[in-house]
């Protein structure tokens, strides 16, 4: 089969189309032919190897969707035709994969394999930020960073679903206006920002949802009330360095997390939980404003530098069969 692998971390041009063996499955696994795999800001930090990975060479990819064609010994989720998703299990810039079953979530027969892919992941994220990490309710507000990217225009739609007061930041008129179609109360960009949050809201949001990092941090915690909660949950900037805890008492007593979705994902029961419910909101008209972009599997190195670049929107994926 042909694979993205990733001999030495270093830039876009250290991905590497091969030919390696197709894998087998072992006890309670199943091999997946993938159909699209998800790209995501995660992928980056392995490239780069701000994640470590533990073998060399190693693949990339974290989502993704297909149909199962081979399962292992004691493997009862699915069975060989079974269309599935999953997340959270390196390896899918890959035609095939072999994946844990408890992981594997049935793909309604109404819902594309390709969108499944570009839900799982982002879509898994959104449920746990504001069902999980900070509950989400009616006459409360949020800041959103990075709205139009495809993790803040699903969690734009659903908070706005929940109630919320959405002011959102985007870094382009164009990505602007798709963030209002997806429902934001206010779209401002990046520039002293903090101020504009302000000037909207005079006591600061309830939450922050951070996914951009360094360049963002020390804004978003004056964008906060007293006793608000800052969720730092992506390095698109760069990480987030060390911090006095003290700074927290004096902004306001406020909260700082920095969950990611493996936490949130223990076991088969809330994987399930998750994924039916992302696919419930696509499938149910919850999320009108949904696009995605594709690259074929070669092009994986172009994926990530336009994801880089933050000049793209919606999510991107690879089209793999």
């Amino acid at each position: 089969m042909k694979a993205i692998r990733v001999h030495t971390p270093g830039p876009e041009e250290n991905l590497i189309l091969e030919e390696v063996a197709t894998p087998e499955p072992g006890p309670g696994q199943a091999l997946v032919k993938l159909a699209a795999s998800g790209v995501n800001f995660i992928d980056i930090y392995f490239r780069t190897g701000l994640y470590p990975a533990p073998e060399k060479p190693f693949g990339l990819g974290m989502e993704a969707a297909g149909t199962v064609v081979a399962v292992g010994p004691d493997t009862t989720h699915v069975k060989v035709g079974d269309r599935v998703a999953y997340a959270m299990q390196r390896g899918s810039y890959a035609e095939y994969a072999v994946v844990p079953s408890w992981m594997l979530v049935p793909v309604p027969d109404a819902l594309d394999l390709p969108v499944a892919a570009a839900l799982m992941l982002q879509g898994m994220t959104v449920h746990y930020l504001t069902h999980g990490t900070f509950l989400l309710a009616a006459g409360q507000t949020c800041l959103i960073h990075a709205a139009a990217g495809g993790v803040g225009l699903i969690l734009t739609q659903v908070a706005k679903s929940l109630g919320a007061k959405v002011i959102a930041t985007t870094s382009t008129p164009a990505k602007a206006e798709l963030v209002k179609l997806a429902g934001a109360d206010h779209v401002i960009g990046y520039d002293n920002f903090a101020a504009e949050v302000r000037q909207i809201v005079k006591e600061g949001v309830h939450v922050v949802y951070d996914s951009v990092g360094e360049a963002t941090f020390q804004g978003s915690l004056n964008s906060l009330r007293p006793r608000g909660m800052m969720v730092t949950f992506g390095n698109a900037s760069g990480p987030v360095p060390a911090i006095e805890p003290l700074l927290l008492s004096q902004k306001g007593s406020l909260f700082l997390t920095r969950p990611r979705l493996g936490d949130y994902c223990l076991n088969r029961e809330e994987v399930l939980e998750r994924a039916t419910t992302v696919f419930g909101w696509k499938l149910n008209d919850h999320l009108p404003v949904f696009s995605t972009r594709t690259y074929p599997l070669a092009q994986a190195g172009q994926a990530q530098r336009d994801l880089a670049s933050r000049t793209t929107s919606g999510k991107l994926l690879l089209h793999i069969a």
